[in-house]
């Protein structure tokens, strides 16, 4: 099976089709896509392809075809200014963008962007009403809107989106920190407000170089003694070290190895498989193991000899007490706890 990239429009970019017999650079080629039938223009030659789920050229098109797709193309100038007039009128909270004719000109697209949720159902009727013809809005994002709209990035190129960029891929702040860039919103970011979508095409490479680096903070040894990196540079292939006196220094990879134990640090006492077990909740060691009946002896001794306290003194017993509105647990008054010595005779 071949295929080639066709360019469809300008949102929609250049997509890989399954290719069909005689197709060269410059033909126009009709396909059927999510949004509907486009027509396309190839801009590669066909070449073998193992992915089976490419969508499908259908057929090449005629002369006739291509005249009077392009004349509803002009057209589409007059329906964005009588969408933008009507969006004006009605008060919505959107921002027309873009408007695009399918091919046959089976569907009217409009293309918007709005903060919030847009109730456009008077809007559609009366578009629907001026063109007679099948009318649907679709609202993008920022981004989207960068691509449709076009503009020049921090480099001073035009938008990587409106140039060739088809899918917009995921740009963590992560890829920003692997590269050692400065974290200024106005040098990272581009003109749609999120991340430049160019920090994640060296992002791989640089983590490729730096997989034998030692960490950022990592104490190392350097020929002019031990210190802790600060730094990284890994398309030079460097690090900077800060000795413990101070100076900061560059060296290469293979003049820096790793510390055998930081300066001023004890060596760690061997674990007790037993004791870190016992951390973990898992079991308790011998010597705090108690045998529970003592235990509970232990605590009723000690209930005795405060009960015997308190009744030592038959004064504190005229004394009431009051319990605050809080009821015992089985909502009985407590009782003394009797002498085991009593109970036994």
């Amino acid at each position: 099976m071949k295929s080639c990239y066709v360019n469809i429009d300008r949102l929609t970019g250049v997509l890989e089709l399954q290719a069909v017999e005689d197709i060269k650079i410059g033909d126009f080629v009709i396909s059927e896509l999510d949004k509907g039938t486009c027509l396309g223009t190839v801009v590669s030659e066909p070449v073998d392809t193992v992915r089976e789920d490419l969508p499908k050229i259908g057929r090449k098109a005629t002369e006739q075809e291509v005249r009077d797709h392009f004349q509803l193309k002009e057209k589409e100038k007059y329906a964005f200014d009588f969408c933008k007039r009507k969006i004006e009128d009605m008060g919505l909270p959107m921002k027309l963008l873009s408007t695009e004719y399918l091919f046959g000109g089976t569907k009217l697209l409009f293309y918007f962007i709005s903060e919030n949720r847009v109730d456009f159902r008077e809007l559609v009727k009366e578009l629907a009403k001026e063109f007679k013809i099948r009318i649907e809005l679709r609202q993008v994002g920022v981004r989207d809107e960068a691509k449709i709209v076009g503009g020049l990035g921090n480099c001073g190129n035009t938008v990587c989106c409106r140039r060739f960029l088809n899918n917009f891929s995921i740009v963590s702040i992560k890829m920003v920190k692997e590269q050692g860039l400065a974290l200024n919103p106005s040098k990272i970011s581009g003109i749609c407000g999120r991340l430049m979508c160019c920090l994640a095409y060296e992002y791989e490479t640089y983590l490729s170089l730096k997989k034998n680096f030692p960490k950022i903070g990592k104490r190392v040894k350097t020929p002019q003694g031990e210190g802790k990196v600060v730094k990284h540079n890994a398309l030079g292939g460097t690090l900077s070290v800060q000795l413990d006196e101070g100076k900061e220094i560059t060296l290469a990879l293979k003049d820096i190895s790793a510390a055998e134990q930081p300066r001023g640090a004890q060596p760690a006492a061997p674990v007790d498989k037993g004791k870190a077990k016992t951390d973990n909740g898992r079991g308790q060691p011998k010597d705090r193991q108690q045998n529970p009946p003592d235990r509970g002896r232990q605590k009723n001794g000690g209930n005795r000899e405060q009960t015997a306290h308190k009744q030592s003194n038959p004064g504190d017993r005229s004394i009431p007490r009051k319990n605050n509105g809080q009821k015992k647990d089985n909502g009985q008054t407590a009782r003394p706890v009797a002498n085991k010595e009593d109970t036994d005779q």
